[in-house]
């Protein structure tokens, strides 16, 4: 049973799916529904309206039934959040055309809605570039953090190092995701993934949980609050690999995050904690080379190395970039220096 505001309009599924068709055959990352529009649609960074002579045509009832079209994935619980002016997550799967991330919220037009494209083929390391000493971090207990602004690919370059475990190692994998988005399934590792909201309460909740549940590796879909970073530390201190996404743009700025999240007093403590618990850093933008004409992936990458721990247990966290400057022969990079690599890579095969 969904709200007055997404009832179920059951004539109107075909067209929602060839919306969605549409987009998907473009390339479309995100899809934009606003009540009253056209659907926009974002590929390869840049927003254009989806203007087919058959979604161009939408008036008001139409978009809004574009809409209501969700409705059958909304369940009771997000159906009374949204009636009582929250906005709501929820992903869902359409066959042939993959999964969808969606957040639906109410504006000033009415509902609205902005679906996120997760493809049903999981990438591989290599497939989106990753640093090459990705794979040997991921050998260690500790903290590994995937950090960079809102779509800039977090949630494929965490789902890629879970298909990579899942193939390399034997393990018991829990993902706690808010809501899931990559479906894996077990290759030689048993995975678990839980949703919040479904499947727990809160990411800290499921995180106190998961270590109940004989984990070896967890992934926190993101570090958002005091108590799910304090119960992260715990898990990377004591023997856990633990994988988590921070809305940062640099290894620093990820440092200085967790550690502000504290008071005072506690912080002494806290870079101490994150000094010996941190793996490594890769935050990570997605930008277009010049003689390109689809965005790749540049990553920055900060490796724990006994100069960095001692840096962030000093509060020295703005000498960590030139660490990572001078860093290489740890795998380390800046993003300057990963996009001036993406940049002459390009341009030696466009030559």
């Amino acid at each position: 049973m969904c709200s007055s505001d997404l009832m179920t309009l059951t004539r109107y599924p075909n067209e929602f799916r060839g919306v969605l068709q549409d987009a998907v055959m473009q390339g479309a990352s995100d899809i934009h529904f606003c009540a009253g529009q056209s659907p926009w649609i974002r590929v390869q960074g840049e927003l254009f309206k989806l203007n087919q002579a058959e979604h161009a045509q939408q008036n008001d009832q139409d978009s809004v039934a574009l809409l209501d079209a969700l409705s059958p994935y909304i369940d009771t619980h997000l159906a009374k959040r949204l009636s009582q002016g929250y906005e709501i997550d929820f992903s869902f799967a359409v066959a042939g055309l993959g999964r969808f991330r969606a957040n639906v919220f109410k504006s000033h037009r009415g509902i609205g809605a902005v679906l996120r494209h997760i493809r049903d083929a999981i990438p591989s390391l290599a497939e989106i570039n990753t640093p090459k000493v990705l794979p040997d971090l991921l050998q260690s207990a500790g903290l590994f953090l995937v950090t960079g602004a809102t779509g800039s690919g977090k949630s494929t370059t965490l789902a890629a190092i879970l298909q990579h475990l899942n193939h390399t190692t034997r393990q018991h994998i829990i993902t706690i995701e808010d809501p899931i988005e990559f479906i894996h399934t077990n290759q030689q590792c048993c995975v678990t993934q839980r949703e919040i909201g479904h499947h727990s309460k809160s990411f800290a909740h499921a995180l106190l949980a998961a270590l109940r549940e004989d984990p070896d590796v967890i992934l926190v879909g993101e570090l958002r609050d005091l108590e799910t970073i304090r119960l992260a530390l715990t898990a990377a201190e004591t023997g856990h690999l633990v994988l988590a996404s921070l809305h940062t743009r640099s290894a620093a700025a990820s440092v200085e995050r967790i550690v502000d999240v504290f008071d005072s007093a506690e912080k002494a403590l806290v870079r101490t904690q994150v000094s010996e618990a941190l793996i490594g850093v890769v935050s990570q933008t997605l930008h277009r080379p010049v003689h390109s004409k689809k965005r790749q992936a540049a990553f920055e990458v900060m490796v724990a190395t006994p100069a960095i721990r001692h840096l962030i247990r000093e509060g020295k966290t703005s000498h960590i970039h030139n660490a990572i400057q001078t860093g290489a022969s740890y795998g380390m990079q800046t993003m300057g220096q990963a996009m001036q690599s993406a940049q002459s890579q390009t341009d030696a095969i466009a030559l």
